[in-house]
């Protein structure tokens, strides 16, 4: 059970949660398989490999079109996470002891999905070894900053882009363990992990509440889901999309339908595509 016997600690119910909802069935994203099949209607071949094997920005492919992908993967996870809510809503207050935990794990397990889509689209490294089944400490780090900075924690803003530019600034394939751990960002996780263990607690007594009357509270708890999850999702998109571990390799800024080379002053826009490289149509007016 996800929820058992947690301590009193709100970082420790935090850490409980989080390393519970990580072991759950579909939970973890496979980086490979996810950038392929997420790519590919926006990419050619080619830069979708690239992607895979290093990172979308070493690809080049434009900020815009990651938007559009990660929009799309907001939309999906929102659906989902929104629909087992409002399901879970559904018997009412007899089943509230069992649908109220089992509720707040999905929705804690449907934002680490969301957390490592984003978090690969714009060039993060592989959050989760094969290897272990269970959280190593740096994972746990960079997921409760993820976390933080969903719930609108400036602190947690801040560190995010200190271990990414650590990450940029190495060329690293692996997130830093020294720094997520020891260093000088592990006071800040420790500081998040225990505000979200108090904002944890709040959204489970506020589900609580929307439980209780049977089918009224399966909509108003999928529409609770809803409105939280969403907002929360795209504050994370802006937040990775604006670091510079996601800006596009070569020195180009791309904002939609125009490329402009950012080391040239004066250099003449010029509209895309560009030769050996086709992209989608990258922004709706």
């Amino acid at each position: 059970m996800v929820t058992g016997q947690l301590s009193e600690n709100p970082e420790s119910r935090f850490s409980a949660l989080l390393a519970g909802a990580a072991r759950l069935p579909g939970v973890r994203v496979d980086r490979e398989a996810y950038l392929r099949t997420a790519l590919a209607r926006h990419c050619s071949e080619d830069d979708v490999r690239r992607a895979v094997e290093e990172t979308p920005a070493a690809a080049g492919i434009p900020l815009a079109v990651l938007d559009r992908v990660a929009n799309e993967s907001i939309r999906y996870e929102t659906a989902k996470v929104s629909a087992l809510s409002a399901a879970a809503g559904i018997p009412g207050f007899i089943a509230m002891p069992a649908t109220v935990p089992a509720d707040l794990a999905q929705y804690v397990g449907h934002m680490l999905r969301i957390a490592q889509k984003l978090a690969y689209l714009f060039s993060w490294p592989d959050l989760f070894s094969a290897e272990n089944d269970d959280l190593d400490d740096a994972t746990k780090g960079v997921l409760t900053l993820f976390f933080g900075v969903m719930f609108g924690t400036q602190s947690a803003n801040a560190a995010v882009g200190k271990v990414a530019g650590m990450i940029s600034e190495q060329v690293a394939k692996k997130l830093p363990q020294q720094a997520l751990t020891k260093g000088v960002v592990y006071p800040v996780v420790k500081k998040v992990a225990q505000h979200l263990g108090v904002e944890m607690t709040k959204q489970t007594f506020a589900k609580s509440v929307s439980k209780a009357i049977p089918l009224v509270g399966a909509a108003v708890s999928g529409g609770l889901t809803y409105a939280t999850f969403r907002p929360m999702a795209r504050r994370l998109k802006t937040h990775l999309s604006d670091l510079e571990l996601a800006k596009p390799a070569g020195g180009q800024v791309i904002t939609g339908e125009v490329v402009q080379d950012a080391t040239v002053p004066g250099t003449a826009e010029a509209k895309i595509p560009k030769p050996a490289r086709e992209w989608s149509v990258l922004k709706r007016r």
